[in-house]
């Protein structure tokens, strides 16, 4: 299996970190959490979320935690709001005290968890009474066309690359696996939705070229293979993408959000 690699910020801006940010807005604005509260961002990555919280939910603290030191080191650099902090930790057991959030979110992370059901207790635990505990995946089996084309044309070229589609490894990235792992944890009020974006590259280069950075599944697969492997998967996915008169190349990607909220106390 190639190895996959996340921790070079500004790589994994240029692969999938681009697209976080118009998510993230539409993410919050479903949530429509008051001003003056208290949030806790898991799997802050390189700072997305937390940069759209400080901007859109006029909060008093934004607290970001990510395993990730380079991620982190890239979020630090972004975001120099005076009421974000971050820290390194893990999602499975959070470095925070019990009841000390309003709102606890984790964008594109979740499904990276070796054990989400672990993780989702935990935002519970740390969320205060009646607090939003609220996330979203890319829904990588159906709705996330950018990776969906290079697995179709890595698989075609060489049928083991299917075992690394993230489709087939994140089932987790679909509606009722979110729910039920909500409602595992005790939340109520539980709903997913669907969150869509538009994902469009100015050429094919612009699209190729974040799979040559090595971060993420994808582009771990495309830096593994010889350089001729690599250029026959270039030249397929050249002459699948839908291209554009003016040579863009306009894609769609989907994510699933889910929320729920703690007990009264």
């Amino acid at each position: 299996m190639a190895d996959e690699v996340w921790a070079v910020g500004e790589a994994y801006e240029a692969y999938v970190g681009r697209w976080s940010a118009p998510v993230a807005r539409r993410f919050l604005r479903l949530l429509d959490v008051p001003a003056g509260r208290r949030w806790l961002d898991v799997g802050c990555g390189t700072g997305a979320l937390t940069t759209a919280i400080l901007k859109l939910a006029d909060p008093t603290e934004v607290v970001g935690v990510d395993p990730s030191e380079g991620f982190l080191a890239t979020a630090e650099h972004r975001v120099t709001d005076p009421r974000a902090a971050f820290h390194v930790g893990d999602a499975r057991s959070l470095p925070l005290p019990d009841r000390s959030f309003d709102a606890v979110v984790s964008g594109l992370a979740l499904n990276f968890v070796p054990d989400p059901a672990r993780a989702v207790a935990e935002f519970a635990r740390v969320a205060a009474p009646r607090g939003v505990v609220a996330g979203y995946v890319w829904d990588y089996a159906e709705g996330m066309a950018i990776t969906r084309f290079f697995w179709d044309a890595a698989t075609d070229l060489d049928p083991a690359a299917a075992a690394l589609h993230e489709g087939r490894r994140f089932p987790l990235c679909r509606p009722e696996p979110l729910r039920e792992l909500w409602t595992g944890a005790g939340l109520t009020g539980v709903r997913v939705e669907a969150l869509e974006v538009p994902t469009v590259f100015n050429d094919f280069d612009d699209y190729w070229r974040p799979f040559l950075g090595g971060q993420g599944p994808a582009p771990g697969y495309t830096a593994s293979l010889p350089e001729d492997r690599r250029r026959a998967l270039r030249d397929l996915l050249r002459t699948r993408l839908p291209t554009h008169p003016d040579g863009s190349i306009r894609l769609a990607a989907r994510a699933w959000s889910v929320r729920g909220f703690t007990a009264p106390a």
